[in-house]
């Protein structure tokens, strides 16, 4: 059984990130299965965890190259896996494929989270009694949680992520067969190959995209989403808005193009929709030399993470679409529900993210593949980093805290596309708008109190000290007189 991804990019950590790969030289039941249990428990949500045995590490990098295995031992070894998942509470089966890598044989294991977690494993499968422990995965190790962790996980019971819930309301047949193909022929799997003596349901099956018996089988989400024409039958608002306002949002004219289909086929429309007829270019002269530089209104680096990001993270459930206002000084990109409780806009004023959870692991891990997005994580450095590379002003990330009902991200115009007189103050343009409403109070009452900012807008003082800190390090504000002082405002961003 192949299993989906290109076996080079796995042992590359190509398309998957090192911390959800183990490299095992040989066959060593217990360790491996401490770390399919680890893989299955998800404990984070970051999607399939694969482990590749045969196949000698040296700092966290396979050895070409590979060791293999003895031909003579791989039917042993895959006899192994079955009775060994037996022990896994509750049982859990991972998919196991045979591979064949500079000349040698390696067994790659495919453990996709699992429905049924908490899962807990023996710490030695190899003999009749020994202590069963949960296990998570720690940056490269699987673990033993920690008491907090257990909690934690015990709380997970049936928590599984929206694009791999099984839908009820669906059928197998709904999905394109082709469409399943190219993305097997796209990603350079094995399976490809495999795929054209295949079924639907046994090639859905494959691709771990359904789930029941053959008399009650049904796909996930994710399949709905990926693998059929036209998504919106099932999720109405499955879809990517682009609109356009020349002349501003109070204006009469505007354009907009909807993008259907697929979402990883309307996610690569948009975006080349956007490279072609949004981003744009200037050659700037130095006057100091003869040398010139190039510079974009937006930088399509940043784009390429924020949609495709806003794509990956949606509340699929929610009757909106990802939609992209093109106004002209700015570009905002919207997605809903909003982000999880664990990202703290405290966080992304400073650019320093990390996620916890994450509501579509399935759809990150196909995005993955076509290289539509980029490992755990990295999506806001990179963001931050190419619009300095352009000399653009930062990015404004608004988690609309603490209602969480959108997620925006609102990137400002190179300067050198601002006509004259149509430039905002130095800060207004860089703060959320939560923030700019805890700014009209200071405005409005310079001697406002924290606690009254934060009564005002419903919110908890916590998250009105946590906008009034970002508006201090954006040197928007300042307060004069100690904790029952004076708000400053400074005057360019009046």
């Amino acid at each position: 059984m192949s299993i989906l991804i290109n076996i080079e990019d796995l042992l590359a950590q190509h398309k998957v990130e090192g911390e959800r790969i183990e490299f095992k030289k040989g066959w060593n039941p217990s360790p491996i299965f401490r770390s399919i249990c680890a893989f299955a428990n998800d404990f984070e949500d970051s999607g399939s965890g694969y482990i590749l045995v045969g196949v000698e590490e040296q700092d966290g990098v396979a050895v070409r190259p590979v060791a293999g295995l003895p031909v003579s031992q791989l039917d042993a070894i895959q006899h192994d896996i079955n009775k060994y998942c037996r022990k896994i509470s509750p049982t859990y089966f991972p998919r196991v494929s045979v591979e064949s890598v500079d000349g040698q044989s390696i067994i790659a294991i495919w453990v996709p989270g699992g429905s049924n977690r908490p899962y807990k494993v023996p710490d030695d499968v190899t003999v009749k009694k020994s202590s069963a422990h949960y296990r998570i995965r720690y940056n490269s190790s699987s673990v033993i949680p920690n008491a907090e962790q257990e909690v934690e996980l015990l709380q997970l019971t049936a928590k599984v992520p929206f694009d791999d819930q099984v839908n009820q309301k669906a059928s197998v047949a709904d999905l394109d067969f082709g469409l399943m193909r190219e993305h097997l022929a796209a990603v350079g799997s094995r399976l490809y190959e495999e795929s054209s003596r295949l079924s639907v349901e046994e090639l859905a099956a494959r691709m771990n995209l359904s789930t029941g018996g053959d008399e009650l089988l049904f796909p996930k989400n994710v399949a709905l989403l990926m693998f059929t024409k036209e998504p919106t039958h099932f999720f109405p608002s499955a879809h990517i808005d682009i609109v356009e306002f020349p002349d501003g949002e109070g204006a009469a004219s505007f354009g907009e193009k909807i993008f259907n289909g697929p979402i990883q086929v309307q996610l690569q429309d948009a975006l080349n929709y956007i490279q072609s007829s949004i981003i744009q270019s200037k050659v700037i002269k130095n006057s100091q030399t003869a040398a010139s530089n190039t510079v974009y209104n937006y930088p399509f680096e940043a784009i390429e993470e924020i949609l495709p990001n806003a794509v990956y993270h949606r509340n699929y459930l929610v009757n909106e679409p990802v939609e992209v206002r093109v106004l002209p000084d700015r570009i905002i990109v919207t997605s809903y529900n909003g982000a999880d409780a664990s990202l703290k806009q405290k966080d992304f004023d400073k650019g320093r993210i990390r996620a916890r959870r994450y509501r579509n692991r399935r759809i990150g891990e196909f995005l993955k593949e076509l290289e539509l997005t980029e490992g755990r994580a990295t999506g806001v450095p990179r963001i931050i980093h190419s619009l300095e590379e352009n000399g653009s002003p930062p990015a404004i990330f608004d988690l609309d805290d603490p209602d969480r009902r959108y997620f925006v991200v609102e990137i400002p115009i190179h300067s050198a596309f601002v006509e004259v007189g149509g430039q905002v103050g130095r800060h207004v343009g860089s703060i959320t708008e939560r923030q700019r409403e805890v700014l009209e109070f200071m405005i409005a009452d310079p001697k406002v109190s924290i606690s009254k900012i934060a009564s005002a807008l419903n919110i908890n003082r916590s998250a009105a000290q946590d906008h009034i800190d970002a508006l201090k390090d954006k040197g928007v504000i300042t307060r004069k007189g100690g904790t029952r002082g004076t708000w400053i405002i400074n005057k360019d961003s009046e």
